[in-house]
């Protein structure tokens, strides 16, 4: 049997796979933090190689042992990848609106008045974390693998019959949805930069409806989840 025409398969279904709507909000609220193009490619390539992990993992599962996974285990990753949603949004808002409080003291011949002021975090008070834009997107990158697209992964395994020909399509697939969500990430990200200091009230409009649709994203597929159980 001639592989080739499968992995062609898989690389597509892995571009498509992600293109879903969770996955592109998810990335959206991670990508609207940064200030780099080089680090919104990062977060996509490093929510690719989460995804394929637990992809990687499952279909290896599947593939020597026979275990399909059940499915109360894909509607509980369902359910945490809609909670993670929420609480992405949540934080987008937070941080938006979060203000920080500067007392500043003025002397005026013999009496001194302070003056309280607030105002956006800028770059200088900005300070991500080492390791932050990297840890948060590898994290949600493997918990999407582990809900719908296992599914997805053990109904097209289970009609292979090699093993090293199923390992192929997982890294095929992972490969698709690598460069999916890479590129993805960079027309999310250059809207962010290129408001960025120039364009501050659009900026902060864009991030405030990044976190809006990922907390109505996820209040959805949670309703949705709950409805079934």
């Amino acid at each position: 049997m001639n592989p080739f025409p499968l992995m062609t398969v898989g690389l597509l279904l892995g571009m498509e796979h992600a293109l879903d709507a969770d996955h592109v909000v998810a990335v959206s609220t991670i990508v609207s933090e940064t200030r780099s193009l080089v680090r919104s490619l990062i977060i996509g390539i490093v929510w690719g190689i989460g995804h394929t992990a637990t992809l990687l993992v499952v279909g290896l599962v599947v593939l020597f042992f026979g275990v399909a996974v059940p499915p109360w285990v894909t509607l509980s990753a369902e359910f945490l990848v809609a909670l993670i949603l929420i609480l992405l949004g949540v934080q987008i808002l937070w941080k938006y609106k979060k203000k920080r409080i500067h007392a500043h003291y003025h002397r005026h011949s013999d009496e001194t008045h302070i003056h309280f002021h607030a105002h956006e975090a800028t770059e200088a008070h900005t300070h991500e974390h080492q390791g932050s834009h990297v840890r948060k997107p590898l994290l949600v990158g493997m918990v999407h693998g582990l809900a719908g697209s296992a599914a997805l992964l053990v109904l097209v395994l289970s009609t292979i019959r090699s093993p090293l020909t199923g390992i192929l399509y997982i890294l095929t697939f992972g490969l698709g949805s690598i460069v999916g969500m890479l590129t993805v990430s960079a027309l999310i990200g250059l809207p962010f930069l290129l408001t960025l200091g120039r364009f501050e009230r659009l900026h902060g409009g864009a991030r405030v409806l990044a976190g809006l649709l990922s907390i109505g994203i996820g209040c959805s597929t949670m309703l949705q989840i709950l409805s079934v159980w």
